[in-house]
């Protein structure tokens, strides 16, 4: 039966709603930036903020002043909080890489609304995550040069074949390349943020950072050419950034990381936890300035079947997880699998399933999907079990080695939490900075579907 015959057939909801124009779009998004009075609102979450911002720089200056013993680091569990939290934030930034870049190949229109502020996302995730490999060297203006090759003449270089060395490069190119695909989005952006500026001094900052955009077809046939270029080189860093992460684990002989289903199961943990952050960020953004209309029930339906289809992948993975370590007939997995499910961080495993496998069934209902109030509640389950994941991976493994005598537990102090807490400062300070001096959605992009949107009228 064709779907004109077909009444049960319902179309796909719009990715823009019906009835914009050019000019009601472009006021819509750029007075956000334009207007002469910061919302009070802003002022008080920027407040907030920065107060997390804050106890951020207090608990990095007193580490650099004492140096790690301030963590709660201890033999056996000599990776904690630094190494969680790094693979965190960089799982948190893979969702706007992958909505800027796979979705621009793949020509889904519906990431033109939320591609904006998914790629600032990114950036400020990987600042965040930047912080703590690096201070995890202890004294990084004495330690930080032997992570870079470069001449020298004591015969002393990189181990060129560690994970670890491999993470600088993937993720420095990473920042590097998204850092490059974002800024060229903003360009046409940039030029009608000039135009419409009424002060002086702000039509000059715009003109000079849109680089003497004129929007010529010249200048759109060359932004798209660089645009897909930057989209073909970012696409393979989505799925290389977080395997590179991965191997961090599995090249190790450890029990629970020697596996080789970790470069995949990463990634499609990193899309899980960038969408939910994605839409932890979205569903306010829209709300709070009455983006409905661009923002529609599509984009909240579409983001929720991507994590919907990573979150099974990850359900998967720790499926895969209990069956190879009995299936494997190895005493030192299966003994790392009962510890971590009835050991003394057995209830933060059980947490975790319920956090990234059971609550995300909510998602097979397209009432959920559409619904802001269940989506953000999913989301927010979901950061606190991808959290719960990284604990679990890192903590469980190491607590008990092979020897018992050498058993040890692990306990965050209050100097870890505080440089964690911090980094939400310096992710959501950057962010609102970005919210208010630049627009959040791309102008040019959203107006390219005013067409579609009148389709049938």
């Amino acid at each position: 039966m064709s779907e004109a015959t077909d009444k049960s057939y319902q179309p796909p909801a719009p990715v823009l709603a019906a009835g914009q124009s050019y000019t009601s779009i472009t006021g819509k998004i750029s007075d956000i930036v334009l207007t002469p009075r910061t919302p009070v609102g802003w002022g008080v979450a920027f407040l907030i903020a920065f107060l997390f911002f804050q106890v951020f720089l207090v608990a990095l200056t007193y580490l650099l002043y004492e140096g790690v013993g301030l963590w709660g680091l201890n033999n056996p569990v000599s990776w904690g909080f630094a190494i969680i939290h790094f693979v965190w934030w960089i799982g948190i930034g893979h969702a706007g890489t992958l909505i800027s870049a796979i979705l621009l190949l793949l020509r889904q229109q519906w990431r033109n609304a939320i591609n904006r502020f998914a790629e600032a996302m990114t950036i400020f995730a990987v600042i965040c995550a930047a912080v703590f490999p690096v201070f995890h060297t202890g004294r990084p203006w004495l330690a930080i040069y032997w992570l870079l090759p470069y001449p020298n003449s004591m015969g002393v270089w990189p181990q060129f074949r560690s994970p670890l060395m491999w993470d600088v490069f993937a993720v420095s190119t990473y920042f590097s390349v998204s850092l490059v695909f974002w800024y060229l989005g903003l360009i046409p952006d940039l030029a009608t943020l000039r135009d419409r500026a009424r002060n002086r001094l702000v039509r000059i900052c715009y003109g000079v950072l849109s680089l003497g955009w004129r929007n010529s077809a010249a200048h759109w046939h060359r932004y798209e050419m660089a645009s897909l270029l930057l989209a073909g080189l970012s696409t393979p860093l989505v799925l290389s950034v977080h395997s590179i992460v991965s191997f961090d684990f599995s090249t190790s002989l450890l029990p629970g990381w020697h596996t080789t289903i970790f470069p995949p199961y990463f990634v499609a943990g990193a899309v899980f936890a960038g969408f939910a952050m994605v839409l932890t960020l979205a569903i306010p953004i829209r709300k709070i300035y009455g983006l409905e209309l661009i923002i529609t029930d599509r984009h909240l339906n579409n983001m929720a079947k991507v994590m919907l289809a990573t979150g099974l992948i990850v359900a998967y993975g720790y499926f895969m997880e209990a069956f190879m370590a009995w299936y494997s007939a190895s005493t030192w997995e299966q003994f790392m699998m009962k510890n971590r499910m009835t050991g003394p961080y057995g209830g933060y495993y059980w947490m975790l399933i319920l956090c990234n496998v059971i609550v995300p069934q909510l998602l097979w209902s397209k009432r959920c999907r559409l619904s802001t109030t269940w989506l953000m509640i999913v989301s927010m389950f979901i950061n606190v079990g991808m959290w719960l994941e990284r604990f679990v991976i890192v903590v469980t493994s190491l607590h008990r080695d092979f020897l018992p005598s050498s058993w040890g537990m692990y306990s965050p102090t209050k100097w870890d939490w505080g440089l964690y807490l911090g980094t939400f400062g310096i992710f959501f300070t950057l962010f609102f900075l970005f919210i208010r001096v630049l627009p959040m959605i791309a102008i040019a992009e959203i107006r390219a579907l005013v067409p579609e949107s009148h389709k049938g009228k």
